[in-house]
């Protein structure tokens, strides 16, 4: 079923770029935000901004690579994206087709044994998660696969058949949700303390389970607060002030980081 959904990594897409969501099953709703098809026809190079989950990323068709300091990598056609604190930039080719996961915040620990928190600023091959035979059979069901509902569907089966019989982390949970109220303006040490556990054992647990520390986390939901939160009318100081930002410089320099560019160049150019 096709969905409206907070998806919203993708900062200049083109306009003409197939974008489609859609909601997850029951079954995997307490886990995955959303699912999307992406497809382009011509060649392109786009920025993604950091969000709260993990995302997976399929190929049915076309290439993928990163560019970092001015060099380009291909990535495989299967893979997963962990937490990152700053935007990255990727580039497809022409002709892409493209299955996203994008995973409820500590979502992907209930289908990967592999440390979440590894995969923190990388963006890595599926089959260092799974059984390469396995990865193999996915890709050629996509690839046979000639509609989104029927990509989708392929998709949930692959999930539903990985899910493990693990517990949530209520503390964890309840550290996640704390920090979403405070729009990320909490210390760590007065959410450790409000949760009544030692700050080091919530910053592993957190980790483990999330994919980046407590701190990092809150500093993502803060500058997400600020893109969504943002009014023309209203002046970049006082937003930088209502986001928590008691120092316009360090507003500015962590806008920058998480975006590529100062707050008045990124809301003139969107």
């Amino acid at each position: 079923m096709k969905a409206h959904s907070e998806v919203s990594l993708l900062s200049n897409m083109p306009a003409a770029v197939k974008f489609d969501t859609y909601a997850p099953c029951d079954m995997l709703k307490p886990f995955i935000k959303a699912f999307a098809v992406s497809e382009a026809v011509e060649e392109n190079t786009y920025r993604v901004l950091p969000d709260t989950g993990l995302v997976i990323g399929l190929q049915y068709k076309g290439r993928l690579s990163q560019i970092v300091n001015n060099s380009e990598s291909i990535l495989a056609a299967s893979g997963v994206t962990g937490l990152n604190d700053s935007y990255r930039i990727f580039k497809n080719s022409a002709n892409i087709g493209t299955v996203l996961i994008y995973f409820k915040e500590g979502g992907a620990a209930k289908f990967f044994r592999h440390p979440i928190h590894e995969l923190f600023q990388q963006s890595l091959s599926l089959d260092n998660l799974m059984l390469s035979s396995e990865l193999v059979l996915l890709e050629e069901q996509l690839y046979e696969a000639r509609e989104d509902a029927d990509r989708i569907a392929v998709v949930e089966h692959f999930l539903i058949s990985r899910m493990r019989q693990i517990e949530p982390d209520n503390l964890v949970l309840a550290a996640i949700s704390l920090i979403q109220h405070s729009k990320g303006n909490i210390r760590i040490k007065a959410l450790s303390e409000y949760l009544n556990i030692s700050q080091s054992p919530l910053e592993k647990r957190f980790r483990q389970l999330i994919g980046a520390s407590p701190k990092k986390f809150a500093s993502i939901i803060r500058l997400k607060y600020a893109l969504d939160s943002y009014q023309p009318q209203s002046s970049l100081t006082d937003l930088g002030y209502n986001s928590g930002f008691y120092d316009q410089a360090h507003f500015i320099k962590e806008f920058k980081t998480f975006t590529g560019e100062t707050p008045e160049k990124y809301f003139k150019r969107v």
